[in-house]
């Protein structure tokens, strides 16, 4: 698994990171669609509970979310009150095969991110 380059919290642990495998669909996905790019963790609803990546000017981050860091130089956003149930893990990012979010540009590749912490692994 390779680690990427994330702010820290608390005592200075990552809080978010990323597989080899989130990283190659991230780096199929910039070339695609450019640098300037932004992930979001639904809190459920119609996506269930996945990281979607959005085009950083597609999506309207609020000062209700909070950036738990970047993978592959692209910051990683959550809600304040789905961080405040998951402070206590660090969330790695990965990509298996299945079919991206509705609005997330994984979508359509084959593959889709995902999220997996210390505790659901």
């Amino acid at each position: 698994m390779a680690d990427t380059t994330a702010d820290t919290s608390g005592a200075g642990r990552a809080m978010v990171s990323a597989t080899d495998a989130a990283l190659d669909l991230l780096a199929e996905i910039k070339s695609r669609h450019g640098d300037d790019l932004l992930f979001h963790q639904s809190g459920g609803c119609c996506d269930g509970s996945a990281p979607m990546c959005f085009a950083a000017s597609d999506y309207m981050v609020g000062p209700q979310d909070v950036c738990l860091g970047r993978i592959g130089s692209v910051p990683f956003y959550m809600n304040r009150d789905q961080h405040d149930r998951w402070k206590h893990t660090t969330l790695t990012i990965d990509a298996v095969a299945g079919m991206g979010g509705m609005f997330s540009l994984d979508n359509g590749t084959g593959r889709r991110f995902l999220t997996r912490s210390e505790v659901c692994l």
